[in-house]
């Protein structure tokens, strides 16, 4: 792109407009920092760019999303002193930024404008969203009016995230005679998200006639990931601008406005594989849960599988070598082939490792159980016990220490129980929670084609717990190649068994599949948050009762 300078001089003899987008990581909660963040965005905007307008993502007052916050009896007051200083600042540039506001006692998802110190107006968001992971109507009211200003002699539109995947609000905005719209966005990340948004801003823009600016958030919030993505649609449809995903910053954009307002292009990156933003959305998860926490380091326990494998790549990634331990803690059914590999990759990604292990401790623990156990055959409460011992060591470290626990588990296991409670469950944050076994080895790929950190056999090699002789994970569950497909349709895509059968499955695998899923809610609902990339993820997506009489075959 050309300097702004340079840019300016040679739009003199039109009309034109410089938007910066500010795609930006915002806490939540911390409205006073917050607003220190949106005052430096907007200086830097316009000492960097001599911006006209800095366009925030949705409720970066306040964070996204602030959920039960926005109950808080001082809410309101902390809002309206952050936007008093925001006038006070009487900064450059005009700044549309997001913040609840409440009018005639209802409280509004708002999108404010400020210019030259004064409050230029309000709008409302008009579609708060009620699904998958949203519930933003328990908080807030349905606005009813558009807002098109005035701003350096352009009618600019405002509009907020939801409002353009409804008919209705963009639509009334362009009819009241806005050439520009801002959408201000919190639009979490999903896997085949960024598509889904382009297909719905080509057909607006074009339906419209009317050039959009979508600015959205980047960064972690518990189990959501932000990933900006940040665009600019032209009137006729056409993408001229689009911001790398998972990176923060400030991105101007010039329109022409003597007619249209034609957004001057820039080039377009390349698209990245799946494997590469799955993978940097699980990093950017990990960095901002830990660091926004308050978490000095993280520590994780490393089998030699390739769930722990990826995990402590992902970590290593996030916040480097230095945060990272690693623990291997063998038991007499460990292989050397998971105790040479755990060693390998501790050493290619030069972590703190250490090894501990499990089996006097296993010992100690079977001398008090013999009485009770008298007459009973080993099963897989014997098993349990392993995992049971690696967390206690694992939350002993991360006691000590003030280390987060991370824990390795993936979505497939994590779906039909294939995990203990209170043993490898047991920690704060689960960085696969929602990532499929099959996936799980796409990203171990991906991750070696950037720098050769996991073994080989580490993924070639069967999986397995290892809690009994010449276990593999397959001789209790189907495939993963299989299994992944079935959980998809019966997790992601609400199929029943008998719709799932349809599709060529056998039978005796699905129904033993959904059995398993069913009966192991009250593991999940146990288990620790984790990265979300799916748009069904174990947690605020999808909420069954664990008490219940469903049955799964219709």
């Amino acid at each position: 792109m050309s300097a702004p300078g340079k840019v300016r001089e040679e739009l003199s003899a039109a009309k034109n407009l410089r938007v910066v987008m500010a795609q930006l990581d915002f806490l939540v909660g911390d409205i006073p920092g917050n607003t220190d963040l949106i005052i430096q965005a907007a200086r830097e905007a316009w000492q960097d760019y001599q911006a006209d307008i800095v366009v925030f993502p949705e409720l970066c007052l306040t964070g996204y999303p602030p959920e039960d916050l926005l109950l808080r009896p001082s809410l309101d007051l902390r809002v309206a002193e952050a936007l008093d200083r925001l006038r006070q600042e009487k900064l450059e540039p005009a700044i549309v930024i997001g913040a609840p506001v409440r009018s005639g006692g209802l409280l509004f998802n708002a999108g404010i404008v400020i210019e030259g110190g004064e409050l230029r107006g309000q709008y409302f968001k008009r579609c708060p969203p009620n699904y998958q992971v949203f519930d933003e109507k328990r908080y807030f009211a349905e606005g009813r009016e558009t807002l098109v200003l005035d701003i350096k002699g352009v009618p600019v539109g405002i509009t907020v995230c939801e409002d353009l995947w409804k008919d209705g609000p963009l639509e009334d905005t362009a009819a009241a005679g806005a050439r520009l719209v801002l959408n201000l966005n919190a639009s979490p990340y999903d896997i085949d998200k960024q598509a889904r948004r382009k297909a719905l801003l080509e057909r607006k823009a074009a339906d419209n006639k009317v050039s959009i600016v979508y600015t959205n958030l980047v960064g972690g919030q518990d189990e959501l990931v932000f990933d900006g993505g940040s665009m600019v649609f032209d009137h006729s449809g056409a993408l001229a601008v689009e911001i790398p995903q998972f990176t923060a910053g400030l991105f101007p954009v010039d329109f022409l406005c003597e007619h249209h307002c034609q957004p001057v292009s820039q080039s377009l990156c390349p698209e990245p594989s799946l494997e590469a933003n799955v993978y940097n959305a699980l990093v950017t998860g990990v960095r901002d849960y830990v660091n926004k926490n308050g978490f000095k380091s993280v520590v994780l326990g490393l089998s030699g599988g390739i769930d722990s494998a990826v995990t402590l790549a992902v970590a290593v990634d996030a916040l480097g070598k230095e945060r990272v331990r690693a623990v291997m803690m063998p038991f007499r059914y460990t292989s050397s082939a998971s105790l040479e590999d755990a060693e390998a990759q501790a050493s290619a990604l030069d972590v703190h490792y250490d090894v501990f292990s499990i089996e006097p401790m296993y010992d100690a623990f079977m001398a008090t159980l013999a009485q009770p156990f008298e007459g009973t055959r080993p099963d897989t409460t014997e098993e349990n016990l392993q995992a049971r011992l690696r967390g206690v060591l694992l939350m002993s470290l991360s006691n000590k220490f003030g280390s987060l626990v991370l824990t390795t588990g993936n979505k497939s296991e994590m779906a039909v129980g294939y995990s203990t409670l209170y043993g490898d469950m047991a920690g704060g944050f689960d960085v696969l929670k929602d990532v499929p076994k099959t996936l799980v080895f796409r990203l171990a790929r991906y991750r070696n084609k950037v720098s050769p950190v996991i073994p080989e056999r580490v993924i070639t090699r069967p999986p397995s717990a290892e809690l009994a002789p010449d276990q593999k994970d397959e001789d209790s569950l189907p495939g993963y190649d299989i299994l992944d497909q079935i959980l998809n349709l019966y997790v992601e895509r609400d199929y029943s068994a008998d719709a799932i059968v349809a599709e060529g499955f056998d039978r005796a695998d699905v129904e033993r599949v959904t059995r398993l899923v069913d009966i192991n809610e009250y593991k999940r609902r146990q288990a620790p948050i984790g990265v979300r990339i799916t748009e069904r993820g174990f947690g605020k997506d999808r909420r069954y009762p664990i008490t219940n009489g469903w049955k799964i075959g219709k």
